[in-house]
């Protein structure tokens, strides 16, 4: 995520070393690729041009305290100026009103507004605990109506059931009813979007609204459309009193610009964003820390977060005193602790929130989730004994478990010789040498390459 922009700005970090303070003619050159990083990732040109002029204002002639380098004040200026740009600060759902609070989904079909109901439910349902209500109104779309049903069953929130040959306006409303007599806190109205904007669409939604009065009008919008996304988003917020921006698939985009835009163009605060393909995956959208991702800083906030929601800490525990002691670790460990870094996302996103300095030791690495899967699945096919004795493992029972976990042997040689490394490592990390282990990560996790 965000790869060209960070890429950039950390050239823009070289190309000012040595100098005492920011010049205008430094500060000139700096911005000329800051541009260039900006338009590159796909940012609207009005937000790249107020954007540059603003850090130009506030860049001229600071002088470079203490430690720093001019690059480095340089980049403080630019991460506050994002910040700013992105919304300053993380702005929660306001659902303190009369229950039920409706929370309207609009944008464009294909957007991930189906998906996104279901994982806003789910932060509904656990982090807040609320009772939950899904109901569609998309009556046009084939198997809109089945997939949210089959998304509020994963996420274990309530589905009000409808079907194509009612009107919208009439599901919503007995929805609206039904959440009232049944005491639910939050109702999430998933809409009907179009393949592009046009009247009819925009006319439904706005008469939804009337009806509905919803605490909180969200405009979805895929983060991959780039310049796209901002033109969509100007035709939503014209057309509906929107409170909030929720961005999808932003895991799948390495430029960025709908996000460094969006915000601009609307005046309305990203609440969340979409990291990912599973339910778990939608974040409170945080400005500052963004910022720092874009930057290459890392988000170890946002990591600290997921950690505390999602780790076993009992298990954590365990592992860490085998890890510093560099004795125990076995392949049931291995296993628990692929499936823990599943529930964060996969290694792919920890990475993505780590520091630049810190994920450029494992630089080049890339994770093949299948196999992870893959991993887990050999392990499961092993014996307890064997799980615990790896060295038991002879020719005989590796066709067993090929067998069992359908792949080859090949397979579970390579799982056996990861692991083998996999101990070293924490042979390594219990006697301090961490640097060393994080430039030999690659090869020691299934699917890294």
């Amino acid at each position: 995520m965000f790869d060209s922009i960070t890429g950039r700005l950390s050239g823009v970090i070289k190309t000012l070393r040595g100098q005492a303070r920011l010049t205008e003619s430094n500060v000139q050159d700096a911005l000329r690729e800051v541009r260039m990083a900006l338009l590159e990732a796909d940012v609207a040109l009005p937000v790249v041009k107020d954007f540059v002029a603003q850090v130009r204002t506030r860049a001229l002639g600071q002088e470079v305290v203490g430690s720093l380098t001019p690059g480095q004040a340089l980049v403080g200026v630019v991460h506050d100026e994002l910040t700013a740009l992105m919304g300053a600060a993380n702005v929660p759902l306001e659902l303190a009103v009369t229950p039920p609070a409706v929370v309207l989904m609009a944008g464009l079909q294909g957007s991930g507004k189906t998906t996104t109901s279901g994982k806003l439910a789910r932060v509904l349902r656990e982090e807040s605990r609320k009772k939950v209500l899904l109901v569609s109104c998309d009556v046009y779309r084939p198997a809109a109506i089945e997939q949210l049903k089959t998304v509020a069953e994963q996420v274990q929130a309530d589905f009000f059931p409808s079907s194509p040959d009612q009107k919208p306006l009439d599901i919503a409303r007995a929805a609206q009813e039904y959440a009232r007599t049944h005491y639910h806190d939050v109702l999430i109205v998933d809409t009907a979007g179009r393949l592009a904007i046009d009247q009819a669409m925009m006319e439904e939604i706005q008469a939804l609204h009337a009806a509905l009065k919803p605490a909180e009008t969200l405009f979805v919008v895929d983060a991959m459309q780039g310049q796209d996304a901002v033109n969509v988003a100007k035709a939503f917020n014209d057309a509906l009193p929107l409170t909030g921006v929720v961005l999808t698939k932003l895991d799948g985009d390495s430029r960025g610009g709908a996000l460094l835009s969006v915000r601009h163009v609307t005046g309305k605060p990203v609440k969340f964003v979409g990291m990912g393909e599973k339910l778990a995956n939608l974040e409170p959208f945080h400005p500052e820390r963004m910022a720092s991702r874009i930057l290459g800083m890392g988000d170890v906030l946002s990591l600290v977060e997921e950690a505390r929601r999602t780790v076993d800490l009992q298990q954590a525990e365990k592992l860490a005193k085998k890890v510093k002691s560099g004795k125990g670790f076995d392949l049931e460990d291995f296993k628990q602790q692929m499936m823990q870094m599943n529930k964060m996302g996969g290694l792919n996103a920890l990475m993505d929130k780590l520091p630049a300095q810190l994920s450029q030791m494992a630089q080049g690495a890339q994770v093949d989730e299948k196999v992870v899967a893959r991993t887990i699945g050999i392990i499961n096919s092993m014996t307890p004994a064997e799980r615990t004795k790896p060295e038991l493992i002879k020719a005989s029972r590796k066709r067993r478990i090929a067998a069992g976990s359908g792949v080859p042997v090949q397979e579970v040689n390579r799982l056996l010789n990861q692991f083998e490394q996999m101990q070293k490592m924490m042979k390594m990390m219990s006697k301090g040498g961490m640097q060393k282990m994080m430039r030999g990560l690659r090869g020691m996790l299934p699917g890294m390459r």
